[in-house]
This record gives structure tokens, C-alpha cells and sequence, in this order.
């Protein structure tokens, strides 16, 4: 309780530090948080009478860049774990894949916005495409390095009991690489927010990036930092979502010792 009191308690200084240097300043392109946190109030939580509902822009723009958000992601999740647990335990597949593999991932997404537009036109399936190529490399190789982790007794002892090839990648194989599997898919959650506003930058009228374009050809600084604000609350919450279902499936595992030298997840 004391380090989550603490945690908060750094967060309101630096608030406050804002707030201040902001006031002192008095520089139009840096609002203080106060003329923010209005800002966002009234783009996105002013209701009709003045009370606390959702305004149309949430339903118009937060809703769908969500939606591109998690569909792009859970894509590359099903897609990276399942690739890179068949190529961590083939490794003959993986000398043959891994250059074509390196070759893709040194490709910047963004980069690739323009071949995806003439491929999939402007909309969804082209921010998509975006989002999953983007996010899709640390999910795979994190699980074929988790998948290239198994035990060696543990594989034997499944070879010796002649257990069927499906239950040995789901009983034995995933929950042995599920660590490095989560750590792939909290690295890519990340990447897809990101990813998710590069693709709302071009081509579409709708979206948390779109809006963020909109707000700085406006001029309008204001709504401008209350999107960034908003983008940092998302990914935050997402975040937080995932620790928490990590910890619960990963909950068998033995706790280990933490050290000075750990870094806390």
C-alpha cells in the first residue's frame, strides 16, 4: 500500500510541476494540464445537461480506434504465437525462415503505410494491415524463443509416454514459453497504439490520430494534448489489464526471488 501511495504521489508532483512551469511560461503550444483536463472533459465527458455521459466523439473516434487497436493485435498474437511455436521447435524451419524473417522485421511499418494503401485502399483492413505487421515480430520471436526453452527431460519424458503431438505443444510446450509469450504480447501492446495512431494519420476521417490532426492544423492545442493525454490514459489502462491477467495465468509458476538488479514488471 505504502508503494502504490508512493507511485501516486510522484505522479501528482510532477502534475504539479507542470502546472507550475506551464503557468510560469505561459507558452500557447504547452497548456497547462488544468486547461487540459477541461479541454478532454468537454471532448469526451460532457454529456447532455452538464452531466457525467460519454459525448458522441467517443462512440465516433476512441470506439473505433480501439476496435483497430485490439483486432490488430489479437491478429498478430494468434498469428505470432502459433508461427513461432511451430519454428522453435523445427529448427531445420527456422534456419530456412530466419534471414526472410530478420529481412521483414527491419522494415519500419510506417514505411509501409503507402503499399498497404494501394493494396487494401483506405479503411479498416489497411490499418489493420498496419497494426499487425508492426506488431506482429516481438510476439513471434519471443515465442519461438520460449518454444526453443522446453526442457529437454520434459521433452523426452513426453516422447517416452508417446503423448499426442496437440497435447504436448498445449500441455507441455505453451505453458513453458508462456513467460516470454507475455512478454512479446505486453511489447507489442504497446507498439499497436502507437501503430494505431500512424494508421489513423492517413486516409481516414475517424480515429483518435485523425482527431490529432485535425486539433494541430486547427491550431487548437488545447484538444491537441487532451488526445496525447487520452492515448497515455489507454495504453495505461490496457497495460494494466494485461499485468493482471498475466499474473493470474501465470500464477502456477514458482515466485522468484527479487533482486536489486530486477526490474519491476
Amino acid at each position: 500500500m505504502n508503494r502504490f501511495l508512493q507511485r501516486w504521489l510522484v505522479f501528482v508532483g510532477l502534475v504539479a510541476a507542470w502546472e507550475l512551469a506551464t503557468w510560469i511560461a505561459d507558452d500557447p503550444f504547452f497548456p497547462r494540464p488544468s486547461v487540459i483536463v477541461e479541454s478532454a472533459h468537454l471532448l469526451w465527458l460532457s454529456g447532455p445537461a452538464g452531466h457525467l455521459f460519454l459525448t458522441d466523439a467517443v462512440f465516433e473516434h476512441v470506439g473505433p480506434s480501439l476496435a483497430r487497436l485490439l483486432g490488430g493485435w489479437a491478429i498478430a498474437g494468434v498469428v505470432g504465437v502459433s508461427l513461432g511455436v511451430l519454428l522453435g521447435r523445427s529448427p531445420t524451419a527456422l534456419q530456412f525462415v530466419g534471414p526472410v524473417l530478420t529481412f521483414l522485421r527491419s522494415i519500419p511499418p510506417p514505411a509501409l503505410v503507402p503499399v498497404f494503401l494501394l493494396v487494401f485502399n483506405i479503411g479498416t483492413q489497411m490499418q489493420l494491415a498496419t497494426i499487425v505487421f508492426g506488431v506482429l515480430w516481438p510476439i513471434l520471436l519471443n515465442s519461438v524463443d520460449g518454444a526453443r526453452s522446453v526442457d529437454e527431460t520434459k521433452s523426452d519424458t513426453s516422447a517416452v509416454f508417446r503423448i499426442p503431438r496437440f497435447q504436448w505443444i498445449t500441455g507441455v510446450v505453451l505453458p513453458a514459453a508462456a513467460p516470454k509469450i507475455f512478454a512479446g504480447l505486453r511489447v507489442s501492446l504497446s507498439l499497436s497504439l502507437v501503430l494505431m495512431v500512424v494508421s489513423e494519420l492517413v486516409g481516414t476521417d475517424n480515429g483518435i490520430g485523425s482527431q490529432l490532426l485535425v486539433a494541430q492544423r486547427e491550431f487548437d492545442y488545447p484538444d491537441m494534448w487532451a488526445g496525447i493525454v487520452l492515448l497515455g490514459v489507454l495504453g495505461y489502462a490496457l497495460n494494466t489489464v494485461l499485468l493482471a491477467f498475466e499474473r493470474r495465468a501465470l500464477s502456477w509458476q514458482p515466485k522468484r526471488e527479487r533482486t536489486p538488479a530486477t526490474v519491476e514488471k
